[in-house]
């Protein structure tokens, strides 16, 4: 019966209108920005053979998370988040079409991919907050789990389709077809959101503070609840210690492996599998109960598979390696948003959950620069190894948190 119940809600999260159009148009999206990321990953180990540049690419892209995602999360419990998400899906497709003209042309250079992906990197950081703060507001509430989840899934869906249509494509036909592409799956998506409506306003009342205190405002909630903060400490060491594994693939299949850009799909697609099984998992879930467990021995476990890659240089063991690794990510970053969605205030939403995204988006910015200059000297096994270390400690740290966290995360609902 639970079972069924489960799925009940998935079909239900699916079959809501809004959210229908919105995961449809997301998909087809997020299929095109995958393929750029690995072109873009690719063409910066190409260009320069070094883990540091291929770290500052993806430091370029994901840090300025890190400085924007509060104050846009401001932004989002003030203005009408459809229209948020609308604008920077906009400007998504602008870069992409920006970049297959540039490639088209011969024209790409390593400082292009940088600037390209400072621009990106300062756009999702809204995005982010928009996107996390709107999908709660598209279906009934006793639906929403099972929604984020569907989220997650259907992005880890495009994980394994983008990449590896982005191998064949940069083998046949040049970095340039990857980004016209995205710039295409943007246009639909933006036709998809034209259809979406809210179900519900959560846009709390003008206050006097400006942005900065607002966001200090979220910041100070979050911190002082029994449940996000140590939930936020959670996602620091996956987003630092194991999510910039997938940033730094490019170097570590041809470091490690020897491998292309067909052999760099596929890893990639194999880290998609395994997060989306873990997606389609957490998705069937009936309720946020025991969920605080889970996800903490999905960390202490994805620290574990980083020292996968010290144990061979053998490419069928990396590809179970890479898949593994993808699960947990999900497990853990899911996971996450499912208990923090569930525990935090309607008006807050915004500002506490772009904290969530900028950890999840800067944190990788930090680890990938850090983790790929040390490659440079200790190599990219040993480099990876380390950033396993850190899950393993903030593992130790969270057990004697643990008591305090289940009943702050895992009770109340969405109903606040």
């Amino acid at each position: 019966m639970a079972g069924s119940s489960s799925l009940q809600r998935i079909g239900a999260a699916l079959g809501h209108r809004n959210f229908g159009w919105y995961i449809w148009g997301s998909s087809v999206a997020l299929i095109g920005i995958w393929a750029q990321r690995l072109t873009v990953g690719w063409l910066a180990w190409e260009l320069t053979h070094s883990g540091f540049w291929l770290g500052l690419v993806a430091f370029a892209d994901l840090f300025p998370t890190v400085i924007l995602t509060p104050f846009a999360g401001v932004m989002a419990d003030r203005v009408n988040r459809h229209k948020m998400m609308f604008t920077t899906q906009s400007l998504g497709m602008l870069q992409a079409f920006g970049l297959a003209a540039l490639a088209l042309t011969d024209n790409i250079t390593i400082g292009v991919l940088v600037g390209a992906n400072f621009f990106i990197g300062c756009v999702w950081a809204f995005n982010t907050a928009a996107r996390l703060s709107m999908v709660p507001n598209l279906m009934e509430r006793e639906i929403v789990p099972a929604g984020i989840s569907m989220d997650s899934a259907m992005f880890n869906i495009a994980r394994f389709i983008g990449p590896a249509t982005a191998g064949f494509l940069f083998a046949a036909y040049g970095a340039g077809m990857s980004f016209l592409i995205n710039g295409i799956t943007f246009s639909v998506f933006l036709l998809c959101l034209l259809k979406v409506r809210m179900i519900r306003d959560e846009r709390s009342e003008r206050r006097s503070g400006g942005l900065f205190m607002q966001a200090t405002e979220g910041m100070r909630h979050a911190a002082r609840h029994p449940g996000l903060g140590p939930a936020l400490i959670l996602i620091s060491a996956v987003a630092v210690g194991i999510k910039p594994l997938l940033e730094l693939l490019p170097g570590v299949t041809g470091d490690v492996y020897d491998g292309g850009a067909t052999d760099l799909g596929w890893l990639m697609s194999c880290s998609a599998l395994g997060a989306t099984a873990a997606s389609f998992w957490l998705a069937q879930r009936p309720s946020p109960a025991g969920l605080t467990r889970i996800i903490i021995a999905a960390m202490a476990l994805g620290g574990l598979a980083a020292f996968g890659f010290l144990a061979t240089t053998h490419y069928v063991f990396g590809l179970f390696i890479a898949m593994f690794i993808g699960a947990v990510i999900v497990i853990g970053g899911t996971g996450t948003q499912v208990l923090m969605q569930n525990a935090v205030e309607g008006a807050m939403r915004g500002r506490v959950m772009s904290l969530y995204g900028m950890i999840f988006r800067g944190g990788p910015a930090v680890g990938a620069l850090a983790i790929g200059s040390a490659a440079e000297y200790v190599g990219f096994p040993a480099a990876l190894a380390a950033g396993g270390c850190i899950c393993l400690i903030a593992w130790v740290w969270l057990q004697r948190r643990r008591a305090t966290m289940i009943p702050a995360l895992e009770t109340g609902g969405l109903s606040k």
